[in-house]
């Protein structure tokens, strides 16, 4: 059964196939920022959960090694009890120490196999637990990192673009500038024409009725 990290990663990895490319690009695609966001802050709220688990499975650890020391002890002390009782039922005393010295020797050689295995099952399932979890974790940074350069992919163009827009609004400004300048100055040639004709000084015409020109 797959964990909610999981079902939250393979959530995200959909959403970003999902979405559509750039134009003219191959690479670069469309997130919708408050969707992503979404899924992100979801995962973040999991991942501590997913740590916890590795710490209960840490501490599991400790709970099994302690059942197999008080399973050994159990043994030995078992072991000791039977070896009284055979000592004391026995009528030769070296027999029964004997016997019992064997008895004693098996027993704490099957209490320290038991407990040995015990302790490579724990660390094993430590280690098992604390590799998943950088896995996960692994998996989570390569997706905000990969947030991030889109991020910044998606400003920078519309950086990019914001600038070519201006550059072309002011290439417009200017070739208005331009006409109006020209406009002017044809302006002041049919004023100067004008006074040359009538042979009137230029400083009579000011204040007088401004001369009707259609600009084409």
């Amino acid at each position: 059964m797959a964990s909610r990290i999981e079902e939250l990663i393979a959530a995200i990895e959909e959403y970003v196939n999902s979405c559509k490319y750039k134009s003219f690009s191959n690479t670069q695609i469309i997130v919708d920022k408050n969707e992503i966001d979404e899924l992100i802050r979801d995962l973040k709220i999991s991942t501590p959960d997913e740590i916890k688990r590795c710490q209960r499975i840490v501490q599991n650890k400790e709970e099994i090694l302690k059942d197999a020391r008080d399973r050994a002890d159990k043994l030995i002390n078992d072991t000791k009890a039977q070896t009284t009782q055979l000592v004391s039922e026995h009528e030769i005393m070296t027999q029964a120490y004997e016997q019992a010295k064997d008895v004693m020797t098996s027993a704490s050689n099957q209490a320290s196999t038991y407990l040995q295995t015990k302790t490579e099952e724990a660390n094993n399932l430590v280690t098992s637990a604390v590799q998943y979890t950088d896995d996960l974790l692994a998996h989570v940074q390569e997706i905000i990192e990969n947030s991030i350069q889109t991020a910044t992919t998606n400003y920078q163009d519309m950086i990019r673009e914001l600038q070519k827009s201006n550059d072309a609004m002011i290439r417009e400004l200017q070739q208005y500038q331009d006409i109006i300048i020209s406009n002017r100055n044809e302006l002041r040639g049919v004023t100067d024409t004008m006074q040359e004709s009538a042979g009137v000084p230029e400083d009579s015409l000011q204040g007088s009725d401004p001369v009707d020109i259609e600009i084409i």
